[in-house]
């Protein structure tokens, strides 16, 4: 079974068991989670898609961890101005394990 959930303006496919990144939710380690937003599910040929959301479909997460990803630089240079620019950014993410999928 797996259904298409949407959370942080992206969408994911996840089964159970999947460990996946996500934008930053505002909840602590070791808590469990659900993502109510559920697009669409699927079982073995079987499908339902929400218009726009299923209902009384969640998927039950693990939070595993929040961290930052590794840096991103970006160089800004103009040719013969002496003009040079670095800056650089890191981006926050929580770690989810797919629990459960209740549809």
């Amino acid at each position: 079974m797996y259904a298409v959930v949407k959370t942080g303006g992206k969408q994911y496919k996840v089964q159970e068991g999947d460990v996946i990144f996500v934008e930053k939710l505002n909840v602590e380690e070791e808590t469990t989670i659900e993502l109510n937003e559920v697009l669409a599910v699927g079982n073995e040929g079987e499908f339902k898609f929400g218009t726009p959301l299923v209902e009384g479909a969640k998927v039950v997460a693990k939070v595993l961890k929040q961290g930052k990803q590794k840096k991103v630089v970006v160089f800004k240079y103009r040719a013969k101005l002496d003009f040079r620019k670095k800056n650089g950014h890191r981006q926050p993410y929580t770690k989810l394990q797919i629990e459960k999928i209740e549809a």
